[in-house]
């Protein structure tokens, strides 16, 4: 049998992550997230105007579970950051609201952010695609 090292969409998971300074595994695409959950945490980088990739990690359930146990956190969407978890819907919401995922991403604070977290994703231009390898 195949060892942990021998796993093919362990290594596209880890090498993605790697490669690409802001990540998102999602349900969806930026375009068109399929949960309230990836939505919101899209709204909140694109409200920033944060580039980034993303991942729909539907078309194969293996991602997930392969995603989960790279990560050891269990729920999606998840958002890396120079290669490092930054969290779930919940803790982005949490520090976009706080002013601390502007920090995080290196960027600058808008002027007039609101109070919460964008519910719906806005008109900006899409995150940065990557193919989807992991599937």
């Amino acid at each position: 049998m195949s060892d942990q090292t021998d796993n093919p969409i362990r290594e596209a998971i880890t090498g993605a992550i790697s490669e690409h300074p802001v990540i998102l595994f999602m349900k969806g695409t930026p375009e068109a997230p399929a949960c309230g959950f990836s939505a919101r945490t899209v709204g909140a980088l694109q409200a920033l105007d944060a580039p980034f990739a993303a991942v729909d990690i539907l078309p194969d359930p293996r991602i997930r579970q392969e995603l989960s146990a790279v990560s050891q956190w269990p729920t999606i969407p998840q958002l890396f950051v120079n290669g490092e978890l930054v969290g779930g819907a919940d803790i982005v919401a949490e520090m976009y609201e706080s002013g601390e995922l502007a920090e995080v991403l290196g960027l600058e604070q808008p002027d007039a952010r609101p109070n919460e977290t964008p519910d719906v994703v806005p008109t900006n231009p899409p995150g940065m695609q990557i193919e989807n390898k992991l599937g």
